[in-house]
């Protein structure tokens, strides 16, 4: 599997538990307090983390300054998303929550842009247009209704995940940034943040009934760790605005995980939606894809300097990848498919993300 397909599968393998984490949050909060619930998630995963990096190799800095001064604000983003999504899933369905936060796909282009990127092409926005259509399709399904205060707080939701997701990105891309650390100070911000607002309550956690606890298990490893270390390890291969593409195919998982576990029914329109989704998502990651691996475009040039320019054309004619990646936007890796070398900040990026892992 080439180093693309590979990037690509995880992110869809995030979009799957992020999609069944609707029904799983939805079920603990029936059950406990939603910042009691934060807590335990952010506990347990930061428990986790500590024992995966106490475990590793003797000799290595447990963390780097760089991982320190990315995590705290990335934890915060993190501890913001979680919680306004949270309060939003227990007040409204699953399903309409694992939708509205699809959004997402067409607010983070839009604020992943940087001072001198290119503007994104306008088939992209089509694209994303059209999973927007797949949205309205798929809560046609389970029919419309006028918005409720969950559906509010999830498109609140939906902007400050792509604006963490922007984050990620500028804050790691290009720096020895290793996920498993990243995740773990992630991890301790969001349990040093909600413990004081769920310590009168620790005592119903523990003799929360055993159901309980494996929905808060799931929560914390595999829609918290897992999620976490694969987002970081990915978007740093990516850029933000495809990451959202693949991430934007939630919605279809959170619809399959509540047809299959929820009870809910499959119709004509919740059909016809999912298949736009995924045409919207993969159409939109070709484009974004082609524009980021695209050289810049060459001012024409006069007098001396004519035949230089002339021997630049004719080494991209005959499909020699330019010299330079001045025209790469801020953010973005310079590992983008197409690229024909790394650039040496990148590259340990990538080698100790992989040893870590």
């Amino acid at each position: 599997m080439s180093d693309v397909r590979r990037t690509d599968a995880v992110l869809l393998l995030v979009a799957i538990v992020w999609g069944s984490s609707y029904l799983s949050a939805q079920t603990a909060t029936a059950a406990l307090p939603v910042l009691l619930v934060l807590f335990a998630r952010y506990a347990l995963s930061a428990v986790t983390c500590l024992g995966v990096v106490a475990s590793g190799r003797r000799g290595s800095p447990r963390w780097t300054r760089d991982e320190l001064r990315a995590g705290v604000p990335l934890g915060v983003t993190q501890a913001a998303v979680l919680v306004v999504e949270t309060y939003g899933v227990a007040h409204t369905s699953a399903a309409n929550a694992g939708l509205i936060i699809s959004l997402t796909i067409v607010l983070t282009p839009l604020l992943d842009r940087g001072d001198n990127s290119r503007a994104l092409p306008g088939p992209f926005f089509a694209a994303t247009g059209l999973c927007v259509l797949a949205v309205g399709l798929l809560m046609s399904g389970n029919g419309f209704h006028s918005p409720r205060l969950g559906d509010l707080l999830m498109l609140v939701a939906a902007l400050i995940r792509a604006a963490h997701v922007v984050l990620v990105g500028r804050f790691t891309v290009g720096r020895a940034i290793r996920p498993l650390q990243l995740t773990t100070v992630q991890t301790l911000v969001g349990t040093v943040l909600f413990l004081p607002a769920a310590a009168l309550d620790l005592p119903t956690l523990v003799h929360a009934d055993p159901a309980t606890w494996a929905q808060l298990a799931y929560l914390a490893l595999f829609c918290s760790v897992f999620a976490f270390l694969a987002q970081t390890w990915a978007v740093q291969r990516t850029s933000a605005s495809r990451a959202s593409l693949l991430l934007g195919t939630e919605p279809v998982w959170a619809v399959a995980v509540g047809i299959a576990l929820g009870g809910e029914h499959l119709t004509l329109l919740t059909g016809l939606g999912a298949a736009l989704m995924v045409t919207g998502t993969y159409w939109g990651q070709a484009v974004e894809r082609a524009h980021r691996s695209a050289p810049e475009p060459r001012l024409p040039t006069t007098g001396h300097s004519r035949r230089p320019a002339t021997a630049a054309s004719s080494r991209m004619t005959a499909g020699t990848p330019p010299l330079t990646t001045a025209g790469t936007p801020p953010g973005t890796p310079e590992t983008s498919p197409g690229a024909a070398t790394d650039s040496a900040p990148a590259a340990t990026a990538h080698r100790l993300a992989k040893d870590s892992a």
